[in-house]
């Protein structure tokens, strides 16, 4: 080994970070973060989960009042991954979202496993929005005095939104603007009506019983519920749309976050009130429509059909945006070589990724009519926890690994760093453990059609890269190894920095270099140790010259001078 060179015990290849830059135009501001963020979020986990949660949280008996808890727990779940969301987003605000952060992190084998693993959690989870509103149709069945095909509607749907998406995201805001805006004041008007005209029973919320049997049963409800929130991070897939990333991105998510929880406990906490649990049931089963019952309760058959346009509306919103940052996962990976070319193309005149947009649309079709969309996207929701997991870890990785990834400058940084991570990853292994086999299924089934992926196609691909983790992990398994990479690495960036790519150095680059490596070393001893290097004095060194140069004694002994 003594007679290699230095650069034969580097295995990868270095990648600028230019790699991170995006072909689509910036949008959307920070009320477009909210709206989409919100649409996300507020289709089923009102119109849908909130008596299959009562009945959850009565352990799959009797249905209890007290899911304004679950909901304002699984909040709590979720926040971590929303700020380490927040700060990755400024460090890399690129289209792909959790997939770009976690490939920059972790490789291209981790990358492939998430990318193609969200790619079909949220797809599948898309796909029950569009089936999801079928619970509400029999009242435009009743009041349009027809026969409606819940799949072919679906479809039809599905193409509708489709073209949407490919017609870009700034239509897709002018159409969800509206929707979730009069959904919420529908909504309040609800609420407040109800308050004024009925007899409310608040201590079904608040009073004994209200929580099921215990702890275990409140837990598993705010598993049950944490898909309700899932959409809040869906924002940073779109992250190359958005205007003013730094800015808009995390403080958008975090926004649109409280926003949510606010609106899920306080309509909860009036629905339970206003309606007894009871009265969510139908034949001993959870009602798929809740909305509607509390909306008939207040103002009678004509709320409740009101109620029904708007869940049919609202859902069908929820599936827009889904479709929209599902799409986006394909398009990164296939800009990293993980997938085909083709789906980074983008659409000459409405600058979106058409043939990605169409391919998820294509395969949402096909879950509509030939899968157990349902069943399927409860065992994704296993997989979404491990991502958001992976997603607090990704920042712990990236802060260890920042002083030689120099590129990690996020703009914005997570507040109680690293105890918000470590509660969020903590947090998500309890949620993971309170699913049980059903979480540990579903995470499986994602990371095998990864696995599958990379091996079949990424692998021959894409190029082995020093990542953020390989330093964290090589730093404790072989100290002297970590210390040539992160040399290696050096030379390359400062090296980048020139507006054309170099395999050489100048002596002002080697400078700067120095700078990071042997910040306590005096100008005039770099300057010294560059002319060593040199040998033949033509003013550049090469990236051999550079590692030997360095490890040479006279570095250290000029770092002990100079202190």
């Amino acid at each position: 080994m003594a007679n290699r060179s230095p650069r034969e015990l580097i295995d990868f290849v270095y990648r600028p970070i230019e790699g991170l830059s995006d072909t689509l135009e910036r949008k959307l501001g920070m009320f477009s973060v909210v709206i989409i963020s919100l649409s996300a979020m507020l289709g089923s986990g009102l119109f849908v989960l909130p008596a299959l949660v009562m009945v959850d949280m009565g352990g799959g008996t009797v249905p209890v009042a007290g899911i304004w808890l679950a909901y304002l727990l699984a909040a709590l779940a979720i926040l971590p991954a929303a700020v380490s969301k927040g700060e990755l987003s400024t460090a890399m605000p690129s289209s792909g979202g959790s997939y770009v952060y976690i490939e920059r992190t972790f490789g291209p084998l981790v990358g492939t496993i998430a990318g193609a693993g969200l790619w079909g959690a949220s797809m599948l989870k898309s796909a029950f929005a569009l089936i999801g509103f079928k619970a509400y149709l029999w009242a435009l069945e009743e009041l349009l005095d027809i026969t409606i095909n819940i799949e072919l509607a679906a479809l039809i749907l599905l193409a509708l939104i489709t073209m949407i998406n490919i017609l870009g995201v700034t239509r897709i805001k002018k159409i969800q603007t509206p929707i979730v805006v009069i959904m919420v004041i529908f909504l309040a008007v609800m609420c407040i009506w109800s308050i004024f005209t009925l007899p409310m029973n608040w201590d079904a919320a608040f009073g004994e019983g209200a929580y099921g049997s215990g702890w275990e049963d409140v837990a598993h409800a705010t598993a049950f519920v944490f898909v309700a929130y899932a959409g809040v991070t869906k924002i940073a897939a779109v992250g190359g749309e958005i205007k003013n990333p730094s800015r808009n991105i995390p403080y958008g998510m975090i926004l649109s976050l409280l926003i949510a929880c606010a609106l899920y406990v306080m309509i909860t906490i009036v629905m339970v009130s206003a309606v007894e649990p009871t009265g969510y049931l139908a034949d001993g089963e959870a009602r798929e429509d809740p909305i509607y019952v509390f909306a008939e309760t207040v103002g009678g058959t004509t709320a409740g059909t009101i109620s029904a346009v708007f869940a049919v509306t609202v859902l069908t919103s929820l599936a827009l945006a889904s479709l929209m940052a599902t799409s986006r996962f394909p398009f990164a990976m296939a800009r990293d070589n993980l997938l085909p070319e083709a789906l980074e193309n983008v659409h000459p005149r409405y600058e979106t990724p058409h043939l990605a947009i169409v391919g998820t649309g294509v395969a949402m079709g096909l879950s509509i009519t030939l899968l157990p969309v349902e069943e399927i996207a409860k065992l994704a929701s296993g997989f979404k926890i491990m991502i958001f997991m992976t997603i607090n870890a990704s920042v712990i990785v990236l802060r260890r690994a920042s002083d030689t990834h120099s590129w990690y400058r996020p703009e914005w940084k997570s507040p109680m760093y690293p105890f918000i991570q470590i509660f969020g990853i903590l947090s998500g292994a309890v949620l993971l453990y309170v699913m049980g086999m059903t979480a540990v299924i579903g995470g499986l089934a994602c990371a095998s059609v990864g696995l599958l992926i990379y091996f079949l196609y990424g692998k021959s691909r894409a190029h082995p890269m020093l990542t953020p983790w390989r330093t964290v992990r090589t730093e404790f398994t072989n100290a002297t190894q970590a210390e040539r990479e992160k040399r290696w690495l050096v030379f390359h960036t400062v090296s980048g920095m020139k507006q054309r790519y170099s395999e050489h150095m100048t002596e002002g680059e080697f400078v700067h270099a120095m700078s990071i490596i042997a910040p306590h070393l005096e100008r005039f001893h770099v300057r010294n140790l560059f002319h060593e290097i040199d040998i033949d004095a033509n003013g550049i060194i090469d990236i051999d010259e550079f590692l030997l140069g360095i490890d040479e004694d006279k570095l250290f002994d000029g770092i002990s001078e100079s202190e």
